[in-house]
């Protein structure tokens, strides 16, 4: 039930958000999405809390668990940016990302798995907890970058209208994006390198082809795509948007298609 009502204040911020849009409204309306959408992330996190205190294991194992897991990243993405004024706005974009993905591990149930964990402790806590806010980077990127996109276009159609005012500036969604980037990349390196060092001193190999292991490779990738993207000449600050908004397409895709070829066996990260 917390995980059900997480997901209705999770839905009912977006769609105040979106009536904020169309009205052109700031002020006090701004103020009630984003404590709405800060209710939605605690109570989310009580929900996940609640989930480990019960069946005594991190909601990772299982696809709906996994879901619900990863809508948090976005959650606590979202968080962060809420206490900034004109960046809450970026929570416009990721909202719909976070509905989707809780709404579907309601869908599937989340449920605890019968899989035992191998890597536990404190190395796994740091692995995971540098994992997560790998993830919440790049979730900000793609918030930030899509909405820069939309902003752009508007620009450049010269429609100075309700989209215009409610979407922050361009420079703000360039600088939220670039934190966003450098967050992601550095905290998945350490996370790769804490998770590595585990699996080599117990099982003696780097087990590239493990599922899990390949979606974290291939999300590092996608960061070093972003800051290729940046590199050059020209708009470097649109692309960098755009690779933003492809690359975290990428590694959700990514992750959808081998949760789904492994039949929900194994861990999130």
């Amino acid at each position: 039930m917390i995980h059900f009502a997480a997901f209705l204040l999770y839905f009912c911020a977006f769609v105040l958000w979106v009536i904020l849009l169309f009205r052109g409204a700031r002020g006090t309306g701004a103020l009630l999405a984003s404590v709405l959408s800060a209710a939605a992330v605690l109570l989310h996190a009580l929900a996940l809390g609640e989930f480990w205190l019960t069946h005594g294991e991190l909601p990772l194992v299982g696809p709906g668990a996994a879901l619900s897991s990863l809508a948090f990243v976005g959650g606590v993405a979202l968080a962060v940016m809420l206490p900034m004024r004109e960046v809450a706005r970026v929570a416009i974009a990721l909202l719909p990302v976070i509905v989707l993905m809780q709404g579907a591990a309601l869908a599937v149930g989340i449920e605890p798995a019968a899989a035992s964990l191998d890597f536990q402790g404190a190395g796994f806590v740091l692995h995971v907890g540098l994992a997560f806010l790998g993830l919440q980077g790049l979730a900000l990127a793609f918030a930030a970058g899509s909405l820069y996109l939309i902003q752009h276009h508007e620009l450049k159609e010269k429609r100075l209208g309700r989209i215009f005012f409610f979407v922050p500036s361009l420079a703000t969604l360039e600088r939220v994006g670039r934190i966003g980037i450098w967050l992601g990349f550095t905290s998945l390196s350490l996370a790769l390198v804490v998770g590595w060092a585990w699996t080599v001193q117990h099982r003696g190999s780097l087990e590239i082809s493990d599922p899990k292991v390949v979606w974290a490779v291939v999300s590092w990738l996608v960061f070093l795509g972003i800051f290729g993207a940046r590199r050059g000449r020209g708009r470097t600050e649109y692309r960098s948007a755009l690779a933003a908004v492809v690359g975290f397409a990428v590694v959700v895709g990514l992750y959808l298609a081998l949760r789904i070829t492994s039949g929900g066996e194994g861990l999130f990260l």
